[in-house]
C-alpha cells in the first residue's frame, strides 16, 4: 500500500481545526504512558504546544516532497540529541501521535488513514534517528561559563561565555542555549564574532515581550553561570570563503550581533568593510561608502519608523522613508539584506521602497530570505 499524500494533508487540516486541544490531548496520552518522560520537558509546556504543532505542520505541507524535509528532519535529530533523546523514545511519540490523530478524526479515521500516519510517522523518525546515530562523535550539548555580563539598557545585556571544551561554528550560525534559571526551555542566540583564544564569543540579548528566557538571561544571568548550547546551526546568514560580491546588510538593536560577526571573515578574505554603529549613517558615511573600492559590507541600524522622524533627526537614526533616500545615492547597484528589522518598520520599508531603483533588495526572517 502507497503513501496518500492528499489523505495525509486534509487529515492534518482536519485535525489541527481543533487548536490548543491537540497538543494537550498528545502529550497528555506521552506522560499518561511514559511518565518517565516528563522530566525532559519544560514545567510550563505552554511554548512546547505551539511547536509540536508547527513542527508537525511543517513537516505534513512537505510530505509530498521528501527530499525537501529531509535536511530538516535530520537537522532536527541532530538537534534533539541535546534534550538527552535517544532510538528508545520514538515508538512511544508515533503512539502518542497516531492516539490523537485518532482521536481528532473521528469518524474519518480509517485502516487506510492510520497506515499513512504510520508510514509517514516512520520515515520521520528513520530519519532522525539515522541523522542523530551519524552525530554520536560529537557531544549531545556543551557546556558554556558565563565570564562578563555587561547590562548596556534595562532590556539589553550583552554577555561572554566560554564552553568548557571546543565549540566551532561558522560567522552567522546560531546556537540554542539552557540557562539555569529556566531548565529544559531554550532559545537560539547568534554569537556576535569569532571566538577569542579562550574558545569565548559574545551574545548580545535584547528582552522580548513575554519572554520568560530572554527575561531571565538579561534580568536574572551572573558571571560564573553554567549555560548548555548546542550544536550550531543554520547557513542563511553565512558567507561563502573566499572572494564575494559586495554586499549591504542592514540591521535594527541586536540584529547588528550576527552582521558583526560576520566582518572578520570578510576582512580575512582582504576586502574591504565598511562598518556603522549604531547610530546609524551619516551623509559622511555614504560619501566613504560611494567612493570604497571593493566595498563589501555596511550595516546600519533602521530602528525608527516614519512617526518618530524627528527623534530620527536628532539620533541619527533613519526611518524607513530616510533610509530609502539614502539607498537611492549609492552610485553602485548592490545586494541589500533587511535583518532583524521590526515589522512596523518593515512594512513600512515595502511601501517605501516600490519606487526604489535597486532590484537587489530582499529580507530574512526566521531562515527565510523573502523578495520585496
Amino acid at each position: 500500500m502507497t503513501l496518500d499524500h492528499d489523505r495525509l494533508k486534509k487529515s492534518w487540516a482536519l485535525v489541527a481545526d481543533h487548536g490548543d486541544q491537540v497538543p494537550l490531548f498528545f502529550y497528555s496520552t506521552l506522560f499518561l504512558h511514559n511518565p518517565h518522560l516528563r522530566d525532559m520537558f519544560p514545567v510550563s509546556m505552554a511554548d512546547q504546544r505551539d511547536k509540536l504543532v508547527a513542527a508537525l505542520g511543517n513537516v505534513i505541507s512537505g510530505v509530498d516532497q521528501l527530499d525537501a524535509v529531509v535536511p530538516v528532519l535530520q537537522q532536527l535529530g541532530r538537534d534533539h540529541r541535546k534534550f538527552a533523546v535517544v532510538r528508545d523514545h520514538y515508538p512511544a511519540v508515533g503512539h502518542a501521535l497516531v492516539a490523537t490523530l485518532e482521536h481528532f478524526s473521528g469518524p474519518e479515521w480509517t485502516p487506510e488513514l492510520a497506515h499513512d500516519w504510520v508510514t509517514a510517522y516512520g520515515i520521520v523518525a528513520d530519519v532522525m534517528i539515522g541523522a542523530a546515530e551519524a552525530a554520536a562523535d560529537q557531544p549531545p550539548w556543551w557546556e558554556l561559563t558565563v565570564t562578563d555580563v555587561e547590562r548596556r539598557a534595562v532590556d539589553i545585556a550583552v554577555l561572554r561565555v566560554v564552553p568548557h571544551q571546543p565549540l566551532a561554528y561558522v560567522a552567522g550560525q546560531s546556537i540554542a542555549v539552557e540557562v539555569p534559571q529556566r531548565p529544559r526551555l531554550w532559545r537560539y542566540l547568534t554569537p556576535a564574532g569569532a571566538p577569542g583564544a579562550d574558545g569565548g564569543f559574545e551574545l548580545h540579548v535584547r528582552v522580548v515581550a513575554g519572554g520568560v528566557v530572554s527575561t531571565a538571561i538579561v534580568q536574572g544571568t551572573r558571571a560564573g553561570d553554567v549555560w548548555r548550547a548546542g550544536a550550531p546551526v543554520g547557513t542563511q546568514l553565512t558567507l561563502a570563503p573566499g572572494p564575494g560580491p559586495d554586499l549591504v546588510m542592514l540591521a535594527g538593536g541586536t540584529g547588528l550581533a550576527p552582521m558583526k560577526a560576520l566582518l572578520a571573515p570578510i576582512e580575512a578574505d582582504g576586502r574591504s568593510v565598511l562598518w556603522s554603529s549604531d547610530t546609524g549613517p551619516t551623509q559622511r558615511l555614504w560619501e566613504i561608502a560611494n567612493r570604497t573600492p571593493g566595498l563589501s559590507a555596511l550595516a546600519i541600524d533602521t530602528s525608527f519608523n516614519n512617526s518618530l522622524q524627528p527623534i530620527a533627526d536628532i539620533s541619527l537614526h533613519l526611518t524607513p522613508r530616510t533610509l530609502v533616500q539614502e539607498l537611492e545615492k549609492l552610485e553602485r547597484k548592490v545586494p541589500i539584506l533587511l535583518h532583524h528589522l521590526k515589522p512596523p518598520c518593515i512594512d513600512e520599508i515595502r511601501r517605501e521602497i516600490k519606487e526604489l531603483r535597486n532590484p537587489d533588495l530582499s529580507y530574512l526572517e526566521q531562515g527565510r530570505i523573502y523578495d520585496f
